[in-house]
């Protein structure tokens, strides 16, 4: 037991010195993490993306629509950076980007609602940027139905209603939200909750194919077996002993920020996130192993593995719930790590489930653990003999 411990830390010895002699390592793990983190959380820094451009399309020109324009303006989410009365002008500006929806009121808005009739008035958004398009419907939305309410009531109160009856009658149904766990509305409270774990987990995949495959590459694989006395499994714990102990870190510092600074919920069990946290990162090297294992070239393993990474975003049900995906795409949904984060997140950060919502996920990224072990022998071959492309 001496012997294999003296082994491992000739590895962790060994890795560390490359590790530092490239500065690539730590720009690829720490870098990236503290950018990500800073752009998010400013990106989302009150809760939902703010000032998304829009143009207005104002054919009507009177004092009505100047006013609907302005009280647009003086919301949060949007941001008018183009007022024309021409159609053309705006739609180029939405085509080169500039712009995420145009908002057209018609011409004879004001006769319209001034004679009680229905003006039409036309929304038109890029989904190009699901966000700032999505966002810019939403406000534009609002602000047409309260526009159309505070019209009702001033016409209504000139009959000599009381404002009783006029509420009733333009809101018949008074609706009464209740947001379980994030009552605040918080867009950012599960998105960036995951999509900051979900990039952690990116980095511990690539970098263990990287450190792995590049060993391969550069055929220095003997003298790494050779350094662990010529046992597998010491040549690969003592290899990822070092960046694990990295993602942990950032993975610690990244709740921090999140949970102590920035405020956001944690409703449950901080030792139970923790571990799941822990777990995740276990399974997306055990993923990274069985990557460059079945593919023993760093270009095609790490091409595979950004593919996955990504498709991982899409497939984890935060942006996308996973009750509305076809059945194909909803079975695909659990051999991603990151849904299984996300569901131990929602669980024990938002809903203070008991832990046994949590074990199932918690099992699902155990399995995942399992791949590194199916994919040993081929890669101890690959590290032997050195038998595959170095391209």
């Amino acid at each position: 037991m001496k012997e294999i411990f003296r082994n491992i830390w000739r590895v962790m010895r060994r890795e560390l010195k490359i590790m530092f002699a490239r500065p690539l390592y730590m720009f690829a793990s720490v870098g990236v993490m503290l950018l990500s983190t800073f752009f998010f959380l400013t990106l989302m820094r009150k809760g939902s993306a703010e000032l998304m451009p829009v143009a207005v399309v104002d054919l009507d020109q009177t004092s009505i629509s100047r006013r609907l324009c302005h009280e647009m303006q003086a919301t949060p989410s949007v941001d008018i950076v183009l007022t024309t009365n021409n159609y053309s002008e705006a739609r180029l500006a939405m085509q080169q980007g500039k712009i995420y929806g145009i908002f057209v009121i018609p011409e004879g808005f004001y006769d319209a609602l001034v004679t009680l009739k229905r003006p039409q008035m036309d929304f038109y958004v890029t989904n190009a940027y699901t966000v700032g398009g999505n966002t810019a419907y939403k406000q534009m939305l609002t602000m047409v139905n309260l526009t159309s309410g505070a019209f009702q009531r001033e016409v209504l109160r000139k009959k000599g209603l009381p404002d009783d009856v006029i509420m009733h009658r333009i809101q018949p149904l008074a609706i009464e939200g209740h947001l379980i766990a994030n009552p605040w509305g918080n867009y950012s409270i599960y998105l960036v909750s995951t999509i900051l774990p979900g990039i952690l987990g990116l980095i511990c995949l690539m970098l263990t194919i990287f450190a792995i495959g590049f060993e391969l590459k550069m055929q220095t694989s003997h003298d790494w077996l050779r350094t662990a006395g010529g046992n597998y499994t010491v040549a690969m714990i003592g290899k990822l002993i070092p960046y694990t102990f990295i993602y942990l870190i950032l993975g610690i510092s990244c709740r921090l920020i999140l949970f102590r600074f920035a405020g956001f919920p944690v409703n449950g069990s901080q030792t139970r996130l923790m571990l799941g946290l822990l777990l995740f990162i276990f399974a997306m090297e055990a993923l990274g192993i069985f990557l460059i294992g079945l593919l023993p070239t760093l270009r095609d393993a790490l091409s595979i593995g950004a593919l996955y990474s990504m498709l991982g975003f899409s497939l984890s049900g935060f942006t996308y719930p996973q009750m509305g995906m076809l059945a194909p795409v909803k079975a695909l949904t659990y051999l991603e790590p990151l849904r299984h984060y996300y569901l131990i997140y929602v669980n024990e950060a938002l809903m203070a489930a008991p832990i046994q919502n949590s074990l199932p996920s918690a099992f699902a990224l155990t399995a995942f653990m399992v791949l590194s072990l199916l994919v040993a022998p081929r890669l101890h071959r690959a590290l032997v003999y050195q038998n595959y492309p170095l391209k």
